[in-house]
């Protein structure tokens, strides 16, 4: 394996958000796989404007930091509520519970962590609803 990977994420890495059920509303693409990555995960993220994530989630091993890059949004974590706008960055623990909110242009942003493995993730439906 080369010592270096480059690849583009709207043209070489594929959209998830179908499998998610959340397409056309929201876009993820997750890079490490395309990426090679043995040790780091990194992830796009699109929301349309006002779309929020009802679902929350957490992790068993993976801390994550998310950049916003362009918009602006919500996030929740656990039960506290903050605005982020472009560039903001938020580190979140493995255990804590987040989820995003768009705002009115929408939210794109990258998400990086370590990889995790299966399981490493646990989601509940239903957990940002006020």
């Amino acid at each position: 394996m080369a010592g270096y990977t480059i690849k583009n994420f709207k043209a070489d890495v594929e959209d998830q958000a179908p499998r998610f059920g959340t397409s056309p509303d929201t876009e993820a693409r997750f890079g490490r796989v395309a990426l090679e990555c043995e040790k780091v995960g990194v992830t796009y993220l699109r929301y349309a404007p006002n779309y929020r994530s009802t679902s929350g989630h957490r992790h068993k091993t993976q801390e994550e930091v998310y950049v916003v890059i362009n918009g602006s949004a919500q996030v929740k974590v656990d039960d506290e509520v903050h605005d982020l706008k472009q560039w903001d960055a938020i580190r979140v623990s493995k255990e804590t519970m987040r989820a995003f909110a768009a705002g009115p242009d929408g939210v794109e942003m990258i998400a990086i962590g370590a990889p995790g493995g299966p399981g490493d993730a646990e989601t509940i439906q239903d957990w940002w609803t006020d």
